[in-house]
């Protein structure tokens, strides 16, 4: 079994706005996974994208910016929690 490393994490985040429709999900899932990232992204009934993702805490930093900047038009609010990682995620992917 890998030993986790103390410096990975999970994030869950909902974004707020005119994020369904824009490639957002798209976005995130080739984001994540060039910065080694597992997790998923869905679109939810409400117009809400959510995301969880795991990784070296870095990373999901990156990914926050990189997230913001490419739509930075179209969120209009975002909730984060952090937590401990779980290690469960093979891979970044959308859900459907």
């Amino acid at each position: 079994m890998p030993r986790k490393t103390l410096t990975n994490k999970r994030i869950h985040i909902m974004y707020h706005g005119s994020v369904q429709g824009v490639g957002f999900r798209y976005t995130a899932e080739r984001l994540a996974a060039s910065l080694g990232l597992s997790g998923w992204t869905k679109n939810l009934p409400g117009g809400q994208v959510e995301v969880i993702c795991e990784g070296r805490e870095q990373d999901i930093g990156t990914f926050l910016q990189k997230i913001s900047e490419s739509f930075k038009g179209y969120i209009r609010d975002t909730g984060v929690e952090w937590s401990d990682a779980t290690g469960e995620f093979d891979g970044f992917d959308i859900r459907f």
